[in-house]
């Protein structure tokens, strides 16, 4: 496990994943055999790794990539790198013939993602990418309402995605500050359109062109030693996108937007027969009659109350923590062939959409969504 003294590494991956998994006896394979992970940390610093294994109880830590990857024992690697960082350290696992797991983006640019997807299958290595939203509880349940026909035809979906990120000046930041250069691989692009890609394709459909822009709305900021430095990848995007059947979607990304939503993370859908917005956990609908009849006359207040008529989708089944979820998918697709269709080429669809943005963005035109050659 590459990279997993930051913050996502660490929390998700690490504790809330790989130890979930050993705390709850390893993973069940339906012949009867377990998984049972024994991960070594990886890190360039030897304090930060150091400190992280004896905190969980892990034996084996390492500042050795290169000592690792020769292990045979070891037969998955997983990297939660920053994202510039990351396909030099997938290229050295793909040629010592490990399967790999890792965070997404993939790398910075599509040709890279392709390069890597295709190496990856030459060596008949198996690979997968973190898409862990297609796990939430809300979007599971928005999943179901679609694939049940709730909606009907859906009309458009609207995402709104953010909160506010402090810049250091009075409150330390909640985000690292090479998110924010976009020299160091930083912005909001690369970081969320990876997302959106999968949550469209795989909930509503794929995508098929797109018009964006981003913004740098807070460039002056403080990193991680209180030092001023300025921001040089945006801090938040818009875009547009249309899918088959004339769905439009609008996205909004915000690193600098206070909330007041249902959740960090919504999604709006409205169809003929229904809507229902969806946050992190929770899903609420609203179907075509119970829709009230809404009166614009703004002399006199607002005679509706517009959360009246609105339902909570029921949580029918456990919904355990979508990192972990993934995770364990994955080390059963490698021990046992279970199916795991979020691989690389599924990672470089990602990575693709997030480099049109910012094409449109520059060109300040439409871009269509060309198929990819595997």
């Amino acid at each position: 496990m590459n990279g997993v003294t930051g913050r996502m590494g660490t929390n998700q991956h690490l504790v809330r994943s790989i130890l979930g998994i050993r705390e709850q006896g390893g993973v069940r394979l339906d012949d009867g055999g377990v998984i049972w992970p024994d991960p070594i940390l990886v890190g360039r610093s030897e304090g930060k790794v150091r400190e992280l294994a004896e905190e969980h109880g892990i034996e084996r830590w390492s500042t050795d990539l290169a000592a690792c990857l020769r292990n045979p024992g070891d037969t998955v690697y997983f990297d939660a790198l920053t994202t510039q960082l990351r396909p030099d350290a997938v290229r050295s696992a793909i040629a010592a013939g490990k399967h790999v797991y890792c965070e997404k983006p993939l790398a910075s640019d599509l040709e890279t993602a392709l390069d890597l997807a295709r190496a990856a299958r030459k060596a008949g290595v198996k690979n997968g990418i973190v898409q862990d939203k297609l796990w939430l509880p809300g979007l599971r349940k928005l999943s179901n309402l679609v694939r049940t026909g709730f909606f009907g035809r859906i009309l458009s979906v609207r995402v709104d995605f953010g909160y506010w990120v402090f810049d250091g000046s009075e409150a330390p930041s909640q985000r690292p500050s090479w998110n924010y250069r976009s020299e160091d691989g930083g912005g909001i692009i690369l970081d969320m359109f990876a997302h959106w890609r999968y949550v469209i394709d795989e909930i509503f459909g794929p995508v098929r062109s797109l018009v964006a822009m981003g913004a740098t709305h807070i460039p002056d900021r403080m990193d991680e030693s209180s030092r001023p430095y300025l921001a040089t990848a945006e801090d938040a995007a818009y875009a547009v996108m249309t899918l088959d059947g004339g769905t439009v979607v609008q996205i909004n990304s915000s690193w600098c937007t206070r909330v007041r939503r249902d959740d960090l993370l919504t999604l709006h859908v409205d169809g003929m027969k229904g809507s229902a917005v969806a946050g992190l956990r929770d899903c609420w609908v609203q179907a075509r009659a119970d829709t009230p009849r809404a009166i614009w006359n703004p002399d006199i207040p607002q005679p509706l109350n517009f959360y009246e008529g609105w339902r909570t989708v029921d949580d029918h089944e456990h919904f355990d923590n979508a990192f972990k979820v993934q995770w364990e998918m994955f080390l059963r697709h490698v021990a046992a062939g279970g199916e795991f269709p979020w691989d690389f080429m599924q990672a470089a669809r990602g990575v693709q959409l997030a480099e049109l943005a910012m094409s449109s963005w520059h060109r300040r035109s439409w871009v269509d969504v060309p198929e990819l050659a595997p």
